[in-house]
């Protein structure tokens, strides 16, 4: 049997005009900035006139550690969310905008899939409202401020070899990780060494997710510290005076973007941060003002839950004083059997024994999220090649971790292939039953962040951070930032820095390569093993089967 790829059912959605979908949250039409006919912005006044109301459940949507098999995290939470609103519930869905960087490298884009997607999908891939360019043109007008301020006599005594301030670019780019800047004379300023990171690893989107609103913004991108003195005291983007400017190239970019799913209902898609680099979730000012708006509020955290779901439960949750009611584990038969160790190429045999070996890894999820204080549900999303008894083994093994997984077939049913999901998800998240808590307290020591993270979440026996990194952090606690939450860099791929290693590792060390100060933020960076802040395109990138065809619409995105 063949499926419509995910572009081609996109392209066939019925989409209502975005003043009707703003108006299922009864957003005014004159509080919606629209972009073409089928997506909007919010305006800042409607957004700060709900405080005051009633707030919906927040739903998390998780997953196990990302496989070559798929496990479909961001359908799935399309897929409840739509779900929830074939019930007659009044549910809406929060999730992250795309990078241009994996769009057109190799993870693809971020829509959903099948019949659970978000639309425009085509344009919410590509340059959607501009808030990336926004961000992107933020980041480095501070980077030419900086240089330009040193050019001009360097008033404020930046040391030329501590800048601390890299520029972005939203691509994948690895000729960039590290360059010269300023060759070619004495008209072109002090060469230095830096390099560019992709724009979703840049303070600057950190920032916009996390800021409460415009003035909240303004002193967080003014915190940024850009580079240090020969004294070691820090340099700010207010020294600069940036910070003003910036955030006028921000202040649209703040306004959360209202769009469609294919059955019409509403969904924030707001901002950006990588998971495995940044924090991984979408804005703050999107989470809550969807809360005032919906009953249900659906939204993600990037990557696995050792990684975005961590992040979101010790960053997000703590700053924006929001807790999830439920949190919703993404698991397929295909990703447990080649945890289970089968290879890709023979996932589509049935195998219960690999099933039941590879199941490990989502335990371990399951407990590290019970571990906040939050039920877990686990939403099997089902590929056509699952077996009965494939699925029989990943339900047992959930419900002897004591937790129900059921099986959702949103890709292939829309929300009719969601119900039973959405109505337990509902029936949980209305129990009232999450006493949600941070997993450690504001003033525990630094170090001890890492480790409590390190060895509560990927279950390592050690921290491996030499002198110089503890010396660091013991400064930070001495400037006053020893309250500031952790936000660990690592890759996606395993509870443990080595990529290979599947299932539920234990015994192994989490190296502390380098750790960085977002004060603007509002965290500390702990960069473990080799994570880069700057991918890569592989050998054949997606950008190569990406084009138009002969009547001018985008083929080969996904």
């Amino acid at each position: 049997m063949s499926y419509k790829s995910d572009i081609e059912i996109a392209r066939e959605a019925k989409m209502l005009p975005i003043q009707q979908i703003g108006a299922k949250l009864s957003i005014p039409e004159e509080d919606l900035l629209p972009f073409g006919h089928d997506k909007a912005k919010i305006s800042a006044e409607f957004i700060k006139a709900q405080r005051d109301g009633k707030e919906g459940k927040l739903i998390l949507v998780t997953a196990i550690n990302p496989t070559p098999a798929g496990e479909g995290k961001t359908t799935t939470t399309v897929g409840l969310g739509d779900g929830l609103n074939a019930l007659g519930k009044k549910a809406m869905i929060c999730i992250r905008e795309a990078s241009l960087g994996p769009c057109f490298g190799m993870k693809g884009g971020a829509a959903g899939g099948g019949y659970a997607q978000v639309v425009p999908m085509e344009e919410m891939n590509l340059h959607f409202t501009g808030d990336f360019h926004a961000i992107t043109s933020a980041h480095n007008l501070l980077s030419a401020m900086i240089d330009n301020h040193i050019y001009w006599g360097n008033e404020l005594e930046i040391d030329q070899r501590r800048v601390t301030w890299r520029r972005v670019v939203d691509m994948n780019d690895r000729a960039l990780r590290d360059i010269v800047t300023s060759l070619g004379g004495v008209s072109n300023g002090f060469p230095r060494q830096a390099g560019f990171d992709i724009t979703v690893a840049s303070e600057v989107m950190a920032i916009l997710c996390l800021a409460l609103d415009i003035e909240d913004l303004q002193t967080r991108l003014g915190d940024i510290i850009i580079a240090y003195r020969r004294d070691r005291s820090p340099v700010y983007c207010r020294d600069i005076k940036a910070d003003g400017a910036m955030t006028v190239l921000l202040s649209q970019a703040m306004q959360p973007n209202l769009v469609q799913t294919l059955e019409n209902n509403p969904a924030f898609v707001h901002g950006g941060p990588f998971a495995n680099i940044a924090h991984g979730c979408n804005s703050v000012v999107a989470t809550t003002t969807a809360l005032k708006l919906a009953d249900y509020v659906v939204t993600e955290a990037g990557f696995g839950a050792d990684l975005g779901a961590e992040k979101f439960m010790n960053i997000k949750c703590r700053k924006a004083g929001i807790a999830p009611s439920v949190v919703v584990l993404v698991a397929t038969v295909r990703a447990m059997k080649m945890n289970g160790g089968v290879t890709k190429a023979d996932l589509g045999s049935e195998n219960v024994a690999a099933v039941k070996a590879g199941c490990s890894n989502l335990g371990r999820h399951i407990e590290n999220m019970k571990s906040f204080g939050v039920p877990v549900v686990v939403a099997v999303n089902h590929f056509v090649t699952d077996t009965d008894a494939e699925v029989e083994a990943l339900q047992s093994y959930v419900a002897e971790q004591g937790s129900k997984a059921i099986v959702s077939r949103h890709w292939e049913q829309g929300s009719k292939g969601a119900l039973e999901l959405a109505t337990y998800v509902a029936e949980v998240a209305d129990a009232d039953m999450a006493t949600f808590a941070p997993i450690y307290p504001d003033d525990m020591p630094l170090l001890e962040k890492i480790e409590t993270i390190s060895k509560q979440i990927y279950r390592a026996d050690e921290v491996i951070a030499d002198q110089k990194i503890r010396d660091q952090l013991k400064q930070w606690e001495d400037q006053g930032y020893g309250n500031l939450p952790i936000c660990m860099a690592k890759t996606q791929y395993s509870f443990s820095t080595d990529p290979t290693s599947r299932g539920a590792p234990t015994g192994h060390s989490v190296p502390v390569r380098e750790v960085r100060l977002s004060a603007g933020a509002g965290f500390i960076v702990a960069i473990c093993g080799e994570i880069m802040t700057m991918p890569g395109l592989p050998r054949v990138p997606s950008a190569e089967a990406i084009m138009l065809n002969d009547k001018g619409q985008i083929e080969g995105l996904f």
